[in-house]
């Protein structure tokens, strides 16, 4: 079992105020920026293949996400990724809309082989990346989140990656000690899906937590925590929001005072499983808090 201390993540984001760079795409550029400053990061969007590498080596980690990816995107990243993997800076990639066209597709699967750190999409992404499904429409999922945590593990077990899947109930897979460990999140709310930028952002949110942590154990427990922030702040959220453009108002602000006790405090859904077992869906889980397994 995978020990877990939230809190101590919480605290080693904002003790680095990491600085994200991200290539993302252009509809949710400030969102995210905000996102990013509101958790105690620091963002930049360079996205210009001509000193992407150069800016990955100055920050101090990278999101990739391909949502209205341009040459010049395409090109930076290619040079933003190796960058990364050069000096052992984690990276995160979006699989945004994979499967919906051709030359994406193919440019998100050769970002799935460079060694990504983490990989966060939603069902549909996920299941798609995994070679286990079409892709979603759009931005949206047309999938389950827990009907693809086989196609997670796959993928987990293929790239080395912390593979997360967002959903009403996310999921958070990683291939650690030879065993598919599978951790699941409640929380949120409805708004979520119709503010643009939440899942992107969380992203880069993911990309700022895994700073720091050097070890399979630890990224797993960054990943967790990057979606435990969201999940809090998502319900601190809804309270008195009125519909969509209130509640993202008030997500910024309840990113903003999201604080370790409140993760640790979050229970969540821990299983294991042993290699190949995930293709069968079987899971032994037990509930745990943030705080220790």
């Amino acid at each position: 079992m995978v020990d877990f201390d939230l809190r101590s993540a919480n605290a080693r984001l904002r003790a680095n105020n990491p600085l994200i760079q991200c290539i993302t795409n252009t509809v949710v550029q400030q969102f995210s920026a905000n996102v990013l400053l509101a958790i105690g990061a620091a963002p930049a969007m360079l996205d210009h293949d001509a000193d992407a590498a150069q800016f990955t080596r100055i920050a101090s980690g990278l999101l990739v996400n391909f949502g209205t990816a341009t040459n010049q995107q395409f090109l930076a990243a290619d040079a933003a990724i190796d960058a990364a993997n050069e000096d052992s800076k984690p990276w995160v990639l979006d699989p945004v809309s994979i499967g919906a066209v051709d030359f994406r597709t193919t440019r998100i699967r050769r970002a799935a082989n460079s060694s990504p750190t983490a990989i966060r999409g939603n069902a549909s992404e996920i299941a798609a990346l995994a070679g286990m499904g079409l892709g979603g429409r759009g931005v949206d999922s047309t999938d389950e989140v827990d009907a693809v945590i086989p196609a997670a593990a796959a993928l987990a077990r293929s790239t080395g990656a912390i593979v997360a899947v967002s959903g009403p109930r996310d999921a958070i897979v990683a291939h650690i000690d030879g065993a598919d460990r599978v951790v699941r999140l409640n929380g949120g709310y409805s708004y979520m899906p119709l503010v643009i930028g939440t899942g992107c952002s969380l992203g880069a949110v993911t990309a700022a937590y895994l700073v720091g942590a050097t070890t399979a154990s630890a990224r797993f427990e960054a990943v967790v925590a990057a979606h435990a922030h969201f999940k809090i702040a998502g319900e601190a959220a809804a309270e008195g929001a009125r519909g969509p453009g209130s509640f993202s108002v008030n997500f910024l602000d309840a990113l903003h005072t999201v604080m370790g006790e409140q993760l640790a405090g979050l229970h969540v859904e821990v299983g294991t499983a042993e290699v190949g077992a995930a293709a069968t869906g079987r899971i032994e889980a037990d509930v745990i808090d943030g705080a220790q397994s």
